[in-house]
């Protein structure tokens, strides 16, 4: 194995989407330099785009969190050798707060206004490059030794004994077969279900710590019973923000100042995954142990796991991790949120299969907290990234006129406890521009925030008269099931509707006579 190597940093395995609409795999080194001249990552599905675009975004949250502009560390941290913190300066983040943010904001701005990011990127990922080949012998990128899994799982599951293994038809979540279940409709034919690329199977190692099923059987060792995770992003409704381009895309997802979490040393002092022991790592699992930093909560882990090569086939065995308590997930900016009424705290949105179908829009006030005139607001947490992108706004980072593209993309699971395997994938966007959707008059009953959700409310009510309707119709023909009569009709009065009410809203302009602009949605859309 010592003589195996495939380093993400020099290896091409990131599939984009280039400027002249080819496709290419490329080297986390090739992205950051040439990010500017890719459209957007091109993976296999877009639940793994967005995987992958989280772990590009700890690299970079993690660098510009030690060094500024100039590729220079700020002057409250000191850094090691391999460009990682020593000791924080804690007086000046009790003092200088103001000061630090606005040291990071200038940071972000510079990278954002010059297209491109510098050169300490890849001087870190060199630094560190032994924990990102997927063949190291101490480090293997996203796994753990032979010698590491058997300290951690009982010694009934020990490797030797071949149980805890997850086949690469599993891990792929554009099959997601177990030896159960096959699946009829697969792209690979049965003889070659199980074969991967190097590349693509970095690809699914990554997705598959993010959106995992709950059937394995083997789990690390803990004092105390626990259930496993399920992945982080299974349990989430994501949202973030698509840009003009990746670099564009990257830089508008790159949150330096969480909004969401009071500012302190912790939430700044940046530690993705990898630059942890694995036995310290899977303690603070077991401990229940949220993550402090966005670094960290992006390159999360819901299994460990370890690769047996035989050739060129993989034997990947799986242990799970406990899964973390979500009541303390603040941190987390892509995701939107509900109110949990007994215990009156915020907790992740999920999503389910009866869900499905509903276009981002008709959900408007969960992307944005809305204000009427007497300062109520909807009760509702604005996603963290809608947040950052709300103080770049106000900052004068971005232009007010930047079309916002708001993107949500996740799997489903199947509904069933016991496995919770996936059964879809959704995807959607809505695009508003930033002066309108951050509209600097928040506390007006007119502002756009306030008047597009009262829209949404009055097409919704339209709906659910044409649900109504359908269904006495269907009564009235004698159908045995008008409900199920009913959901197809209004299934398709909204899909008639989705692009209308999407071509309104990035058709609105802070200039526009709200009232008119109100008239010709109801006009177009509800007539």
């Amino acid at each position: 194995m010592s003589e195996r190597h495939f380093n993400l940093v020099t290896d091409p395995w990131i599939k984009v989407i280039d400027d002249q609409n080819q496709e290419q795999e490329v080297s986390l080194e090739t992205l950051f330099i040439n990010a500017g001249h890719y459209r957007r990552l091109a993976g296999e599905m877009r639940s793994q785009d967005l995987a992958i675009l989280r772990f590009i975004l700890a690299i970079l949250t993690t660098v510009y969190s030690r060094y500024n502009a100039n590729d220079q560390p700020y002057d409250w941290i000191e850094l090691d050798d391999q460009m990682r913190p020593v000791s924080f300066d804690d007086d000046a983040f009790d003092s200088e707060r103001k000061r630090i943010e606005k040291e990071l904001l200038a940071t972000w701005h510079n990278f954002y206004r010059t297209s491109s990011f510098s050169k300490v990127v890849t001087e870190y990922l060199h630094k560190n490059i032994q924990r990102f080949d997927l063949f190291d012998e101490e480090t293997p990128f996203y796994q753990v030794t032979r010698e590491q899994y058997d300290s951690l799982v009982p010694k009934n599951k020990a490797i030797a004994k071949g149980k805890g293994t997850v086949a690469v038809k599993q891990m792929n979540r554009t099959i997601s077969e177990s030896n159960n279940k096959p699946d009829i409709f697969s792209p690979n034919t049965p003889t070659h279900k199980d074969d991967i690329s190097l590349a693509a199977l970095t690809r699914w190692l990554i997705t598959y710590q993010n959106f995992t099923a709950v059937t394995d059987k083997t789990k690390v060792i803990a004092k105390e019973k626990f259930s496993v995770s399920k992945g982080w992003l299974y349990g989430l409704d994501p949202v973030f923000i698509t840009g003009s381009n990746l670099f564009e895309t990257l830089m508008l997802n790159l949150v330096l100042i969480p909004a969401t979490v009071k500012f302190s040393k912790q939430i700044i002092d940046q530690h993705p995954t990898w630059e942890f022991s694995v036995d310290d790592y899977v303690q603070m699992r077991k401990d229940n142990y949220f993550p402090e930093n966005i670094a960290q909560l992006y390159t999360i882990w819901s299994r460990v796991i370890h690769i047996e090569w035989n050739n060129e086939r993989p034997t990947i065995f799986s242990a799970g991790l406990p899964k973390l308590d979500n009541e303390n997930a603040a941190l987390e900016p892509m995701t939107t949120w509900k109110l949990d009424k007994k215990d009156k705290k915020y907790k992740p949105q999920l999503r389910w299969l009866n869900s499905l179908g509903k276009a981002m829009w008709r959900n408007f006030g969960q992307y944005i907290r809305i204000t009427n005139g007497e300062g109520i607001s909807n009760s509702s947490q604005e996603p963290g990234i809608v947040r950052w992108l709300s103080r770049l706004k106000y900052e004068r980072q971005i232009d007010r006129n930047l079309p916002v593209h708001l993107t949500t993309v996740g799997l489903i699971n199947d509904g069933n406890a016991t496995s919770q395997s996936p059964a879809a994938e959704f995807v959607d966007e809505m695009q508003i521009k930033a002066d309108v959707l951050f509209d600097d008059n928040k506390f007006n009953r007119n502002s756009w925030p306030q008047q597009i959700e009262d829209t949404v409310e009055v097409t919704n009510k339209v709906g659910s008269l044409v649900w109504r309707f359908a269904s006495n119709a269907g009564g009235l023909r004698g159908l045995n099931d008008t409900g199920a009569f009913a959901n197809k009709i209004s299934a398709r009065f909204y899909d008639q509707l989705n692009h209308l009410f999407y071509e309104w809203l990035a058709g609105l302009t802070s200039e526009d006579n709200h009232d008119e602009k109100i008239r010709e949605c109801q006009e177009v859309c509800v007539n």
